[in-house]
């Protein structure tokens, strides 16, 4: 009996040791899956935030490759300033200065012909009792302003925009050739047509020896940057890039997610690290634009080197809110649906706002019909549907902005309350009815 005893007692020691490592080695196991969470953590950390960083970097090779290679695009952008103040008195300055530079005044009264010198000294009259220089000066730059605010400059405008594209591209690539020329780290627009007809006004004004003065051929200075020669290259590098950057920058922060352990916070902190990222893109081209503008040379126009930076920069600016909003507005639905506590509270206020809407309505009659029951059934399906189909019609824009962003987050939201309200049960029936399946 006492061997018996013994030998139970040392069944009993076995069976406990067994259970004991048992533990142990369910316990060690849980140390190494941890393990390997924190690997497949920190490579998914490193795919959202390589993507992060591409995320602006994207956003100025779309510009490159739109503002570059688009002619059309390329004229849209800068025929406004056309209409610009500041351009327009800019490039007066510089046809007057082009043009007194080959005008005598010496010889100028005495080389007018004797019919012509009552008319010439009735346009000069008003302006006599200054020097002469200074009022053949204002003479010829009220005639430069005239010809810079008519039609006629925008013509010139555009149509010499658009034979130069090719040499803007050349000046910021390295690729191309034509009439704009990259001298002194700027690119520059040759005015000769536009002196031209103001050569062609004065002398319509009674200013005849203007017909004798040379074709003049000045420089309107579009941009200047000590740092052009020097970017060439990257510029060239975004241009090429073109719309790929933007897919490998997506793929990079979905496969980040994807691979993450908490997907929805890992999407939530993709979504907002690229609106943060490309934000500071924004803050950089104020920032640059401010440098830029302070470093100009006395004879350049602040105000119309303003004018044209903003001009070109104008859908890269567009782009980087248009990716901010984006960014916020995934972030925000990801946060939306997860199982935090706010976001619980959020959506039970959601709910809670259409039952009562929906009450309201059964309230004075309305009834949904076979279409309650139907989205009832379907309810998830029709949510990812109008999910794809905002998605779709994003991606279908031809250039979306920040605001068209937060037009398809709001139609979204109201087409999900439409159908939060039509699945919503009547109030009779709240309950799952007799006989339908759980």
């Amino acid at each position: 009996m006492a061997e018996g005893r013994e030998q139970g007692d040392d069944r009993g020691e076995r069976s406990e040791i067994q259970e004991l490592r048992a533990r142990v080695a369910a316990l060690e196991g849980g140390r190494e899956r941890p393990a390997r969470h924190h690997v497949r953590s920190f490579l998914a950390v490193v795919l959202i935030v390589v993507g992060c960083v591409l995320a602006p970097l994207s956003v100025v090779a779309a510009w490159a490759a739109d503002q570059l290679d688009d002619t059309d695009r390329y004229v849209e952008t800068v025929a406004p300033l056309a209409s610009d103040p500041d351009v327009q008195n800019a490039v007066a300055n510089r046809a007057t200065d082009a043009l007194m530079a080959h005008v005598d005044l010496p010889a100028l009264l005495a080389d007018a012909a004797p019919e012509d010198r009552p008319r010439l000294r009735k346009a000069l009259g008003g302006r006599l009792g200054d020097s002469l220089e200074g009022a053949v000066r204002s003479f010829v730059h009220d005639k430069a302003r005239e010809i810079a605010a008519s039609d006629v400059f925008k013509t010139v405008w555009t149509d010499a925009n658009r034979r130069i594209h090719s040499s803007l591209d050349k000046a910021l690539t390295g690729a191309g050739g034509g009439a704009v020329q990259l001298t002194n780290d700027a690119v520059t627009l040759d005015l000769a047509p536009l002196v031209d007809r103001v050569k062609q006004r004065l002398v319509d004004a009674g200013l005849s020896v203007a017909a004798r003065i040379p074709t003049v051929h000045t420089d309107f200075t579009l941009v200047r940057s000590d740092q052009i020669g020097g970017i060439k290259t990257y510029v060239r590098l975004l241009q090429l890039a073109g719309n790929w950057l933007p897919v490998l920058a997506v793929l990079l922060v979905a496969a980040g997610v994807l691979l993450a352990v908490r997907r929805r916070r890992a999407l939530v902190a993709g979504a907002l690290g690229v609106a943060v990222a490309t934000g500071l893109l924004g803050i950089a081209l104020h920032v640059f634009r401010a440098i830029y503008l302070d470093r100009l040379p006395a004879d350049v126009s602040p105000g119309a080197a303003g004018a044209v930076y903003d001009a070109l920069t104008h859908f890269l600016r567009t782009t980087v809110r248009m990716v901010v909003a984006l960014g916020v507005v995934v972030a925000l639905g990801a946060w939306l649906s997860g199982p935090g506590r706010y976001a619980g509270l959020v959506r039970r206020l959601w709910t809670s706002g259409i039952d009562a809407v929906r009450a309201t309505a059964d309230h004075a009659g309305l009834r949904t019909g076979p279409v309650g029951p139907f989205v009832r059934r379907r309810r998830a399906w029709i949510t990812w549907i109008l999910v794809a189909a905002s998605l779709v019609a994003y991606l279908l824009w031809p250039y979306p902005t920040g605001w068209v962003v937060v037009g398809i987050a709001l139609c979204l939201l109201f087409l999900l309350a439409v159908v939060e309200f039509l699945a919503a049960a009547p109030p009779e029936g709240r309950g799952t009815p007799a006989g339908t399946p759980a």
